[in-house]
């Protein structure tokens, strides 16, 4: 099935990085719990995370294309365990400072989607670009899932505790991650040349400069629109999904601090099934369905039908039985929009500037992942339940571009 060994080493890369994120999911709570508005403290903490994207994104995306993938790889896996390793004291500052400093390296997934594209034959760029997704899944029940049973394990009752040892659980990961990235061949088509030339510091200062210039993002996706005819209405469509899947980060704190009044154990077991399903459902879209079918159409009917489910999650109230059931239309129909969008979009790039359109997709992200948490933190101080019709109409905006 899979003709070059890398391609599975980007997964286990990424399964790693989806789980180091996940398992600390559950216990962050405990970072901003006894202040005041704890909700906006995990919404202020998610849009750092997200927000400083908007630089970080399309400077490792750019420098990907002019020095290879590999290095990009290990700097991300270098700062995601330094950040890690920021968080061993359960403090909110501590949390603040992870968030900011794990954005800086965070821009691994558009240097990811660029890897799968350099060595995916065209018949296979759906199929691997959607098992990604289905790896990000994967990672997201064990994450949980290894949080869960460390704690059941280890008889961890204080809240406190849990989450110190759930942290250096994460530590560990992401050390061995560190160790899988400095191992990955590269995949770039251009590493040989780019290799020789050293890394110029002009080229660098460059990049960093127009990262910078937020004002230059659009302006930089009109150009390659005139490229690559169709981008730019992918990237806009990628914005508003990345607007309605907000509601990931917000999760963890609409179902500990609501009605739901979830608890870390509560939590995981919810991410396990979440997560599991997830993975079952896009291996078998992804790898059977996606590459068969009119992948704009079903953007268009997956986002439609998948408006008013996610607008539902606000309507649970105490009901865990309900809230399990809309997860699992949740896997069924706008969970599977993502991989159609990055297969379009894949198909829009090439070898020279793969990087640098995946990484100004992701600042774009980046931006409204930012502006989508600003949105739900102001809702989730009137009412829990208000943000899930924020997300629910950026799915509309989704299911109306994809008509285009």
């Amino acid at each position: 099935m899979f003709n070059d060994r890398r391609l599975l080493h980007i997964y286990a890369i990424i399964f790693l990085d989806v789980v180091v994120g996940s398992i600390i999911g559950p216990v962050l709570p405990e970072f901003v719990r006894g202040h005041t508005q704890p909700q906006l403290w995990l919404a202020l903490g998610t849009s750092l995370f997200l927000g400083v994207q908007l630089v970080s994104a399309p400077l490792l995306g750019k420098l990907s294309d002019a020095y290879g993938r590999k290095p990009i790889f290990r700097l991300s896996a270098l700062g995601t365990f330094l950040a890690d390793c920021l968080l061993l004291p359960v403090r909110m500052g501590t949390y603040l400072a992870n968030r900011l400093s794990d954005g800086l390296t965070n821009g691994l997934y558009a240097t990811v989607r660029s890897a799968i594209t350099d060595i995916s034959p065209k018949e296979a760029l759906f199929r691997n670009l959607g098992i990604e997704g289905a790896i990000i899944s994967l990672g997201f029940v064990i994450g949980p899932a290894i949080a869960g049973l460390l704690i059941t394990t280890l008889n961890l009752t204080e809240p406190v505790e849990q989450a110190r040892y759930v942290v250096m659980m994460a530590v560990g990961l992401s050390g061995l991650n560190v160790l899988l990235s400095f191992l990955l061949r590269e995949t770039h088509p251009n590493d040989g040349a780019a290799n020789t030339r050293g890394v110029l510091w002009t080229d660098l200062k460059v990049a960093l400069a127009q990262s910078l210039n937020v004002g230059s993002l659009l302006a930089r996706l009109r150009q390659k629109e005139r490229e690559h005819p169709g981008l730019l209405n992918l990237v806009l469509m990628q914005v508003a999904l990345t607007m309605a899947v907000g509601y990931y980060n917000y999760f963890v704190a609409y179902v500990s601090l609501g009605t739901l009044q979830m608890n870390a154990t509560d939590i995981s077991y919810f991410f396990m099934y979440f997560g599991g399903l997830s993975v079952a459902i896009s291996y078998g879209f992804y790898g059977f369905i996606a590459d068969r079918i009119n992948q704009q159409r079903w953007i268009f009917w997956l986002a439609a039908v998948g408006a008013p489910v996610l607008a539902s999650y606000g309507l649970v109230g105490t009901s865990r039985v309900w809230l399990y059931v809309i997860v699992t239309i949740d896997c069924f129909t706008y969970s599977l929009i993502q991989g159609l969008i990055e297969g379009l979009m894949a198909q829009k790039t090439t070898d020279t500037d793969r990087g640098e359109i995946f990484g100004l997709n992701q600042a774009m992200q980046g931006l409204a992942s930012f502006g989508t948490t600003l949105v739900f933190g102001a809702l989730s101080i009137i009412d829990l339940r208000l943000p899930f019709a924020w997300f629910a109409a950026c799915l509309v905006v989704v299911a109306w571009l994809a008509r285009k």
